[in-house]
């Protein structure tokens, strides 16, 4: 505990050298600089990562401080220290049990992460900038850090210059809930390697692969990185999700924002960060080309200009590779982002998982690689499948003859109808699938 005081007094000391002396706050950035262990600012028994660089011919702009998504740790986010530079001093953040912040317990209570809420994580951020002396600063918040960044600008107007936003929805919709859940169950199951492959079929959309070219290098460094979670990793992934899930509304900035997308992204839909977009006072709305949730790896420089020419207060629009968006255009947006297909043969059996004898023969209304809409056959039946929602598997048949099973999530029945997504699981039959719905057993579109 000592220890843990006297860290705390040496970041208090810190904070007031920072307020004199505000360029010593930032380092000067080298390609090596990740390479340095990060700094630690210490409030309550939590603790706040960061690191801080600074070009001395934009010291003066007001500080970009970034916050990323759940497991990304400091060295991800390289690129944006070495392509926003310009843009003024730039900020990396951890808060509690995020990011590559490892802590999950606070060290003077014992309490859990958990507690944390993403508004107090959010109010934590503020209380950080003012100890250490930040005033005016931008934000940009990824995927869960877009949550915390709203949070953040409703709290704290005052210290808002520009805001950007990517991956992000005003509320969550109930099948989303339903793969962060069922995420949830395989870890608990220790069903790790369909658990890593499951989280990354979500994120990525392979339905698109050829568009966005995603990196099987990258993809497969992903997939590792989930499947090989120690102990601690896995508590702060079910942290993180649960606070998701918790979660029921995010607030509309009133600053200058843009809300940013890929244009195929499945995760969060393109239509909920175009709804985000049209509560906000001042923003603007811009869907990255051929991207989809994770645009900063498949289209990093496209992703980086648009950043940094918001930033920069100049037009978006000259932006290559971006589609800007006004509000007639975003209020009038598809909202499905695969269209629905029909297949030549339609009647399949759907058969539990854990019980193969228990089976039954459904029809296949429509389908795409994300989900399918299913006849039943009667209301009761459909009333049965709906109380099994995560162990029916729908076998298909694959253009090469054999058994497809793809697991499904059902999440509504109406009348004899019901809904599913599939769980998506396997790399191999998500590849399967993809070359069923190319081929010619698809006999039209379903508009």
């Amino acid at each position: 505990m000592n220890a843990v005081w006297a860290l705390g007094q040496q970041d208090m000391h810190d904070s007031l050298i920072q307020r004199i002396q505000p360029h010593c706050f930032f380092d000067t950035y080298t390609r090596n600089s990740f390479k340095e262990p990060s700094r630690a600012h210490w409030i309550d028994g939590w603790k706040i990562e960061y690191v801080a660089f600074g070009l001395e011919e934009t010291m003066h702009l007001p500080p970009v401080v970034i916050i990323g998504g759940a497991f990304q740790n400091f060295n991800s986010y390289k690129y944006c220290v070495e392509q926003l530079l310009e843009c003024g001093p730039i900020i990396l953040v951890d808060l509690p049990s995020m990011g590559g912040n490892q802590q999950i317990t606070n060290v003077e209570t014992g309490a859990s992460a958990g507690i944390l809420e993403l508004p107090e994580l959010s109010g934590m951020l503020g209380r950080w900038m003012d100890e250490v002396g930040l005033n005016k600063v931008s934000i940009m918040g990824m995927s869960l850090g877009s949550v915390v960044a709203s949070h953040f600008a409703d709290q704290r107007p005052e210290k808002i210059e520009r805001l950007v936003l990517m991956g992000v929805m005003q509320k969550t919709r109930p099948s989303w809930r339903m793969l962060l859940e069922e995420s949830l169950h395989l870890m608990r199951e220790d069903r790790m390697e369909e658990f890593g492959q499951a989280v990354i079929l979500y994120l990525i959309n392979h339905a698109r692969l050829d568009q966005t070219r995603m990196s099987p290098t990258a993809k497969r460094l992903f997939f590792r990185q989930m499947a090989d979670f120690a102990t601690t990793e896995r508590l702060r992934y079910e942290i993180n999700c649960n606070r998701l899930l918790r979660l029921k509304h995010v607030p509309s900035p009133q600053c200058k924002t843009m809300v940013a997308c890929g244009e195929f992204d499945s995760f969060t839909l393109p239509f909920e960060n175009a709804n985000f977009a049209l509560q906000c006072k001042d923003m603007q709305f811009a869907m990255i080309e051929n991207a989809d949730h994770v645009p900063q790896l498949q289209r990093r420089k496209e992703t980086m200009n648009l950043f940094a020419t918001f930033l920069q207060g100049k037009d978006i629009a000259e932006v290559e590779g971006v589609r800007v968006l006004n509000r007639e255009q975003m209020q009038n947006m598809e909202r499905r982002g695969e269209a629905r297909l029909q297949l030549k043969q339609s009647s399949y059996l759907m058969r539990h998982r854990l019980q193969p004898e228990l089976e039954t023969s459904v029809n296949v209304v429509d389908i795409n690689f994300f989900g399918v809409l299913i006849d039943a056959g009667s209301v009761e039946m459909a009333q049965q499948l709906l109380s099994q929602p995560r162990d029916m598997r729908l076998c298909l048949t694959d253009i090469d003859g054999q058994e497809l099973g793809l697991e499904c999530l059902i999440f509504e029945a109406q009348g004899q109808r019901v809904r599913a997504l599939f769980k998506h699981g396997n790399f191999e039959n998500a590849a399967r699938l993809q070359d069923l719905l190319k081929s010619d057993a698809v006999v039209g579109l379903l508009s």
